[in-house]
């Protein structure tokens, strides 16, 4: 068993028996046909992966790598709010006729604030930090704007990412206010230790760890038999990271200069409904 497995295992039973259902409760999202999509949470989830022992993809279902990253350059790398610049449809339900999501993720990464150095974006400003003064106690992103809040189609997810070098290894800590943990849970651990091992190559560090904060952590009611399945599979060893040892700037990577060897997997989990 990997130890992504142990820990998506130990999460999702944790949240079954000692979570707290929002049945009754004023919910925003509904199902397809309308209902009210109600959920058990758990309030205040830490999980750590230390990516220089695996890389933490679960092998109890797939989790597609492409997808993932081409989700996270999509925000980090051309930050863009626009779905047509995206190749997968995970944003469709939040776009607007021209394919904007609003004031959100990948724009707010690409706005450019003052600083004494000059200005930058927050990605540049992450990168200048951990090349110029990696030893900071300041160096992280934040995207959960309240100015622009109303011009957003969706708030952030996941919107803080603080980085944190020890030694020679770069360590992440990613927040998140909301996790769909069957949707969601582990395609957010992927794309941020991808990431993280991203930034730590071109910076010259190793990667370290990533630290996952879930304020709300949470089962749809329609997704509990499914999380009950999934978690009674038979697990797999880790897959072995491969990332291009070439790319030394962080705006050369593409989605084929990563790579999962040896992922033996479950069967992929189809038709799961979705709560917008």
């Amino acid at each position: 068993m990997s130890l992504a497995d142990n820990i998506f295992i130990n999460m999702c039973k944790d949240i079954l028996e000692n979570g707290v259902s929002t049945e009754g409760e004023k919910v925003r999202p509904r199902w397809e046909d309308g209902s009210l999509a109600y959920t058990v949470k758990k309030f205040g989830v830490v999980n750590r992966y230390d990516l220089s022992r695996e890389f933490p993809a679960i092998t109890l279902r797939k989790t597609a790598l492409k997808s993932c990253v081409d989700e996270i350059l999509w925000i980090w790398q051309k930050k863009s709010n626009n779905i047509n610049e995206l190749n997968s449809h995970i944003w469709d339900s939040w776009a607007d006729k021209d394919g904007s999501i609003g004031k959100a993720y990948g724009y707010q990464l690409g706005v450019k604030h003052k600083y004494k150095e000059g200005e930058m974006d927050q990605v540049d400003r992450v990168i200048y930090d951990l090349k110029n003064n990696p030893y900071s106690r300041r160096i992280m992103t934040n995207i959960y704007v309240h100015q622009d809040l109303h011009e957003m189609n969706l708030y952030p997810c996941a919107y803080s990412m603080t980085f944190n070098v020890t030694g020679n290894k770069l360590n992440a800590i990613l927040n998140q206010r909301s996790n769909d943990i069957l949707t969601a849970n582990n395609w957010n651990v992927v794309q941020y230790a991808v990431l993280v091992h991203m930034l730590a190559q071109v910076c010259g560090f190793e990667a370290g760890e990533l630290v996952h904060v879930i304020a709300d952590a949470h089962i749809y009611d329609r997704h509990i038999p499914i999380i009950k399945e999934l978690i009674s599979r038979e697990t797999y060893p880790a897959p072995k990271f491969f990332i291009n040892p070439e790319i030394k700037d962080f705006y050369d990577f593409t989605v084929d200069d990563v790579r999962l060897d040896d992922y033996v997997t479950g069967p992929q989990v189809k038709n799961i409904p979705v709560a917008v």
